[in-house]
């Protein structure tokens, strides 16, 4: 393969067939899949999150699956560092790298660059919870607004992880968030030329889509996996444990909800997370002129295409 081989990066909600799309592609076009969803980099949760299986792992390459412990925090900068690592990987091997997940911001980190934030202090982050809940959320976004007036200003009281977030950075930092993020965000990788393609179904049939998975991951043993995430005793704050349908199947398993409502709770939380994946990439993606995949057709025409830009670099 030509040195200037493209990196085909496909976004999209959760449900909506990316990852099927994905791996066509990397199976068709001697490609490796690079994961970009946040939630499927533990370890622990290969059922809640939907891992691809043997069968998928035997058809092509996969990298940054299952690769952190559910005890460790996984930013966007520390995803772009691996990513990047394993496109250069693929790149080297004469491999197609096609990153495919529904976290927009690791998408767009890795294409266009990411704000460089300091790291937060664990002793800062424990602080901002325990001041949160001491002081409720109106009293916490009080606090904030002495701190740093302008993230307060645009920031809802009940916005519990930006709010956090502004006032962790604040406190670790003595500047405010505003003044990092007025850095702009670090410069795109030179040696890179990225393919953007968008899957984004109707909403009824995404939504359909949702509800018919996670009651496919009840079957594949979902319970089960939440029942021993429980037993490691970590922090619930950690973003693992707040995946989709593991606190409500944590509250089932402590009793406090039965099963068929914590199902339908989870469900529920998964269409609505969907619903704010559509509208994120609709605002974010269509500026950038990608493939917009909605249907068969309109699929392969986005397949053929690639394969045009494929062959003129060999």
């Amino acid at each position: 393969m030509h040195p200037s081989l493209p990196v085909v990066v496909i976004g999209g909600p959760t449900a909506s067939g990316k990852s099927s799309l994905a791996l066509d592609l990397a199976e068709r076009f001697g490609g490796t899949v690079v994961n970009a969803d946040s939630m499927q980099v533990y370890r622990e949760l290969r059922v809640l999150t939907a891992r691809p299986g043997a069968a998928d792992l035997a058809r092509a390459p996969h990298r940054l699956y299952g690769v952190l412990s559910a005890a460790e925090r996984c930013s966007a900068a520390r995803w772009r560092s691996l990513a990047l690592d394993a496109i250069r990987e693929a790149r080297e091997l004469g491999r197609l790298p096609v990153v495919v997940g529904g976290t927009g911001l690791y998408l767009r980190g890795l294409m266009e660059g990411l704000v460089e934030l300091p790291p937060i202090p664990d002793a800062v982050r424990t602080a901002a919870r325990e001041a949160r809940e001491a002081l409720g959320a109106a009293g916490f976004h009080a606090d904030l607004a002495t701190r740093d007036p302008a993230a307060a200003a645009r920031l809802d009281p009940a916005d519990r992880t930006r709010t956090l977030r502004a006032w962790e950075v604040v406190v670790a930092t003595g500047r405010p968030l505003t003044d990092w993020q007025a850095r702009g965000p670090g410069a795109p990788p030179a040696d890179l030329r990225f393919l953007p393609v968008l899957v984004l179904p109707p909403r009824e049939v995404l939504y359909a889509r949702c509800d018919r998975r996670f009651a496919g991951m009840l079957d594949e043993g979902a319970l089960a996996e939440v029942r021993m995430l429980d037993l490691l005793g970590l922090d619930p704050e950690l973003p693992a444990m707040k995946a989709l349908g593991v606190p409500e199947l944590r509250a089932h398993l402590r009793g406090e909800l039965g099963l068929a409502a914590a199902v339908e709770a989870a469900k529920r939380q998964t269409r609505r997370y969907a619903k704010r994946q559509v509208t994120w990439f609709r605002h974010q993606w269509e500026r950038m002129h990608s493939w917009h995949v909605a249907d068969a057709q309109q699929t392969e025409n986005a397949i053929a295409e690639i394969g045009t830009i494929l062959r003129e670099t060999r």
